[in-house]
């Protein structure tokens, strides 16, 4: 045939011979052989000695290949063992599956992973450790194997009511983890691991903020207080500062105005409380008070004047917060229940029944129990000259009985009716050396000022505090004026 093409390369028919027509031509022939490639290729079976080779997959084509089959690539000569792909061809995706015969079905969904689980408990009245992990459902011998670590996790043993405690437990209710406040500042931490508890503390630093604010009363120190962003405890906290010399219920008048520069204690930048308060002006009736606090050296705070005289003194002016005088110290009353005149040797405070009474000075019970007209009656001795007396009480404070010593503003007592009384109220009675006086007006042994040794750093330290209440003093000035000059306007516009 290669002969006759040879001799034909006009491409005319050649003749055999018996004379017929030759059924290939040149042409027919290069036309069946690029068929046949052509179907090798389709096949993946090119033909050797038609000069084809295998190129070599790319790096990316090798490692679609191992992900897809781990058989794909030849581990010795590095050559596919079938065809390799187009990188633009899709790979199949990791959802679907491929049955025995070839059909593609979608997966079956993996199972979710159990979530971790925070739970929160707080702690009640004659609640444990124990009962507590009863509540959530934990093991007790998990808790006995935090126990056993001792340390700090001995505090588990003594939680309060209000306190919370913490836990995270697994999807099969494990216990994996554990926190619990061990104050404002530490955290306890008990966590699983794989070989089983361990604790540790961590410490959260508190960050204190000093700030300040002012008020004028117009109606009462609370609302006041309350207008000036002051909580109750703060309030309570100035009214026991100036307790010596101001009575606040019966002393406020309107117009009387009050400054506090005070601390916030924040915890992770969020704020935890109110701190103590730094300084203070009440200015009642138009007289000034300033205070400062000051620690000494090993000692607990205390409030001083800027000249460093404490503002403590031996007794508070007002064995109650906040109440009315119903009744004041007189020689000639009209007994309410008597109807006779009678001497009336103390003060009534109107107040609530229940309202807690507070020991005025240091001292000790002389007397608890049962006294005629007075009902229910404690007498305090305050050393050898003064006592007080604390008359119509409801009941009486747990754990007193004659001979116990009282702090200076420790309750004592509570507000009732009982004896010759027709409403509830205090009766309280002031005694120097066995004489009545009238607690209102008697004057009040102070306390020690600060040793001349402390004066350079007590003014070192009071300055800066000093400095804002005389900034909030200016600040106030301005209001009221602003307020008298607005007024004025009013007045003659009405006019």
């Amino acid at each position: 045939m290669d002969r006759l093409c040879m001799k034909n390369r006009d491409f005319k028919p050649v003749t055999q011979g018996n004379g017929k027509k030759s059924l290939y031509t040149n042409h027919h022939f290069l036309t069946a052989a690029g068929a046949l490639v052509g179907i090798g290729i389709l096949i993946g079976l090119t033909p050797d000695e038609a000069g084809a080779t295998r190129s070599e997959p790319s790096p990316v084509q090798t490692e679609i290949l191992a992900e897809s089959s781990p058989s794909a690539v030849d581990p010795v000569g590095g050559e596919a063992s079938r065809l390799v792909l187009p990188l633009e061809l899709p790979v199949r995706p990791a959802d679907i599956a491929t049955t025995a015969g070839g059909a593609e079905t979608p997966a079956a969904p993996k199972a979710p992973e159990p979530a971790d689980d925070w739970k929160t408990a707080q702690v009640r009245s004659g609640d444990s450790l124990s009962l507590i992990f009863g509540r959530l459902g934990l093991s007790p011998q998990e808790l006995h194997n935090i126990l056993e670590l001792g340390g700090d996790t001995q505090t588990l043993k003594r939680v309060f009511p209000g306190e919370e405690v913490r836990v995270q437990t697994g999807g099969g209710g494990e216990l994996l983890a554990l926190n619990y406040d061990m104050d404002e500042s530490r955290t306890l931490w008990v966590e699983r691991g794989e070989d089983g508890f361990s604790s540790r503390v961590v410490e959260h630093p508190l960050e204190r903020r000093v700030t300040q604010t002012s008020g004028i009363i117009n109606d009462s120190l609370f609302l006041a207080s309350q207008r000036a962003g002051l909580s109750d405890n703060l309030t309570m906290e100035l009214a026991g500062i100036f307790g010596w010399d101001v009575d606040f219920s019966l002393d406020i008048r309107q117009g009387d105005r009050f400054a506090v520069v005070y601390e916030e204690v924040y915890k992770d930048g969020d704020k935890l409380r109110d701190g103590a308060i730094l300084a203070a002006e009440f200015v009642n009736r138009g007289k000034v008070y300033r205070a400062v606090r000051y620690t000494e050296p090993g000692g607990s705070g205390q409030y001083y004047t800027a000249e460093g005289k404490s503002l403590r003194k031996a007794f508070l002016r007002s064995p109650v917060a906040f109440t009315r005088v119903s009744s004041g110290f007189s020689l000639g009353r009209m007994h309410p229940i008597l109807n006779r005149i009678r001497s009336h040797k103390g003060v009534d405070y109107a107040a609530p029944t229940g309202t807690p009474v507070k020991s005025t000075g240091d001292g000790k019970i002389a007397f608890k129990g049962v006294k005629g007209g007075y009902g229910n009656v404690v007498i305090v001795q305050h050393g050898n000259r003064y006592s007080t007396l604390y008359g119509h009480l409801s009941g009486f404070a747990r754990g007193l009985r004659a001979g116990s010593r009282v702090a200076q503003g420790q309750v004592i007592g509570y507000v009732g009716m009982t004896g010759l009384a027709t409403g509830p109220h205090l009766h309280y009675e002031f005694h120097v050396d066995g004489v009545h006086r009238n607690p209102l007006t008697v004057p009040l042994p102070d306390a020690a000022p600060l040793p001349a040794q402390q004066m350079a750093a007590f003014n070192r330290e009071s300055q800066p505090y000093l400095a804002r209440l005389d900034a909030l003093d200016r600040m106030q000035a301005t209001q009221v004026a602003q307020s008298g000059a607005a007024a004025s306007i009013a007045l003659n516009a009405a006019e």
